[in-house]
């Protein structure tokens, strides 16, 4: 028998033997995947070495691989982002391009591929058996020495980032409890070490990342489009940041795409640009625009001047899930640049393209809604070092704090067949806010997402009606379990109990509006010299505000215009004035407001 078929026979015989024999757990009633694990399943740790010990694959290595795909979740056996099942994120993707491990996994197991997506027993075992056939294929011994396996790992994840990465977490260890209840442990190894790790490439070396990230420069084009026209070229700007323009903030966006169209959309000089893409398997990061430019990634044209931009691997709808490949590697991404460029970590100035102001009122429908209800803002403050975390009693200042695996809502519009349809039950970072304390009020209303009715949806890619994790906002009522906040300038009431806790408290600064107060989507000095294109020129958004609102003070800036209308880089001008605005949470996005409109003051 050859060693192919010997797998396929001992792969089927593992799964079986461990569904009849290992360790069993009754699952928490409460578990996002509850439905997926019954009482007759292993416990998850018990899979994780039945698997290893049958493919003879060190446990802490199998561990590892998994937490840095999907931190040992189930995720109820629906699909990441960029397609991949289970805890050991086994892909099946329609572009044939793409790596297909599923379908491997299924040979090498003679596990049917329906199975590897849901049982989280057999996913594990068809992950450990990948990597026992790539530790053959390098000529490397099976076994329990975890220093032996860094080929293999890296071939699984798909870059050595990926692989140190995976001896980072080996060497650490790591305790956690699933999304569907399970508690997991991988013991520290403080000694593990890869026997040939990677050093930092040439590349990497020339890009504005953490020599440890191992960066890829594939740069985007400047160019001019037009020999004849110097306006027309492509596909950012040059700049000199921040010598003459400050970074304040940093965006986080996903590519509604795969990484390889993403990354060759950025060399199209008629497209737009962005600082960085990473890559959803093995968190790989690509730079294709200095940070000393600016590109044209966050649909305002302000915030792009003030920003970097950073593309992740991945959809709003289509999967519900981001690995912690790209987590992690985005965090160290973000860290290294905020405390380079002095971005604060707070959510404030770690935005999401769906927290990116309007220039105008006719531009709020037009914004981008990436990168949505499932990007977990509280586990990626925690790898940014700066957990999210406030008392549960608030009075006047509130910050929005679910419980990711157990916030779920009723979205629709994740087939695009059915946009009607219920998209499926899975954990989310938002939360949705009422025009009354009851849980059958309609939604608020947003009259720039929709204008006109303002009415908003369920649609997962509308936000019109929600609020994000680590958002802050000034508290307007209390009534029973419900919370009223300033929203859009009006209350918007969500449940908060002790039982369902959606908010702590955040103690700091609040605006409060005087009358004929205006809100802005950029700050641009009062007056300028120049004359900006139509799809830069600031106008009051056209929200109906009273006086005597609040709304939390997010941060502090001056008037700033970057006029870049002409291949000519001499020729790019940054204007300045002293004009004085505060940075609030005015609604899901941040907006803008003249000093002398509010007045300020600390609270609880």
């Amino acid at each position: 028998m050859s060693n192919r078929r010997r797998a396929i026979g001992a792969g089927a015989a593992l799964v079986a033997a461990v569904a009849a024999g290992a360790v069993y757990v009754q699952q928490s009633s409460s578990s996002s995947s509850a439905g997926l694990q019954s009482s007759s399943s292993p416990t998850r740790q018990a899979a994780f070495a039945a698997a290893a010990k049958r493919y003879e694959v060190p446990e802490s290595v199998l561990l590892g691989v998994s937490y840095l795909e999907s931190r040992w979740d189930a995720n109820d056996g629906l699909p990441s982002v960029s397609g991949g099942y289970g805890p050991m994120h086994l892909t099946q993707v329609a572009a044939a391009s793409e790596p297909q491990t599923l379908p491997e996994a299924a040979e090498l197991t003679g596990v049917d591929a329906a199975k590897l997506r849901t049982d989280p027993a057999a996913n594990i075992a068809g992950g450990a058996a990948l990597l026992a056939k790539y530790q053959r294929d390098a000529h490397r011994p099976l076994g329990v020495d975890p220093a032996q396996w860094y080929a293999a790992v890296t071939r699984y994840g798909g870059s050595a980032w990926f692989a140190d990465e995976v001896f980072s977490v080996i060497r650490s260890g790591e305790t956690r409890t699933t999304d569907d209840g399970q508690r997991v442990t991988l013991a520290a190894d403080p000694k593990a070490a890869p026997a040939a790790s990677q050093g930092v490439s040439a590349t990497a070396a020339a890009t504005d990342c953490p020599a440890s990230l191992k960066c890829e420069w594939i740069p985007a084009p400047y160019k001019q489009l037009d020999s004849k026209d110097p306006s027309k070229y492509g596909n950012h700007e040059t700049a000199n940041r921040p010598a003459q323009q400050k970074i304040d903030y940093i965006v986080i966006h996903d590519t509604e795409s795969s990484y390889a169209s993403a990354v060759k959309s950025v060399q199209d000089p008629t497209y737009l640009a962005w600082h960085f893409t990473i890559r959803s398997k093995d968190g790989h990061v690509a730079q294709h625009v200095r940070v000393k430019d600016v590109p044209r990634h966050a649909g305002n044209w302000y915030v792009n001047s003030k920003s970097i931009g950073i593309e992740h691997e991945g959809y709003v709808a289509k999967g519900t899930w981001f690995t912690e490949a790209m987590y992690r590697a985005s965090a160290k991404l973000v860290a290294h640049l905020a405390a380079t460029y002095g971005v604060p970590l707070d959510r404030g100035h770690i935005l999401g393209h769906d927290n990116v102001p309007g220039r105008a009122m006719s531009a709020v429908s037009e914004m981008h809604q990436d990168p949505g209800p499932y990007w977990d803002w509280a586990h990626y403050f925690a790898l940014l070092g700066k957990p999210l975390k406030g008392a549960a009693t608030f009075q006047s200042r509130v910050m929005i704090l679910p419980d990711y695996a157990k916030n779920t809502w009723a979205y629709t519009g994740c087939d695009s067949a059915h946009p009607t349809a219920k998209c499926p039950s899975h954990g989310g970072a938002s939360i949705i806010l009422r025009s009354a304390p009851s849980k059958t009020a309609p939604l608020v209303k947003d009259v720039g997402a929709h204008p006109g009715s303002g009415k908003a949806t369920m649609s997962v890619y509308d936000h019109s009606a929600r609020a994000s994790t680590g958002q802050i906002y000034a508290v307007a009522e209390k009534k029973g379990g419900w919370t009223a906040i300033w929203y859009l300038g009006q209350k918007a009431w969500f449940y908060n109990s002790k039982a369902l806790r959606r908010a702590v408290a955040a103690p700091g600064q609040i605006v409060t509006l005087k009358k004929g107060a205006r809100i802005w989507g950029m700050a641009y000095p009062a007056k300028l010299s120049v004359t900006p294109p139509a799809d830069r020129v600031a106008e009051p958004l056209k929200y109906t505000v009273a006086a005597g609102q609040k709304y939390a003070l997010l941060g502090t800036e001056t008037g700033e215009y970057f006029h870049s209308v002409t291949y000519d880089s001499a020729k790019h001008v940054v204007y300045k004035d002293a004009t004085k605005y505060y940075e609030i949470q005015f609604g899901h996005r941040a907006y803008f407001v003249k000093a002398g409109d509010v007045t300020v003051s600390t609270v609880s």
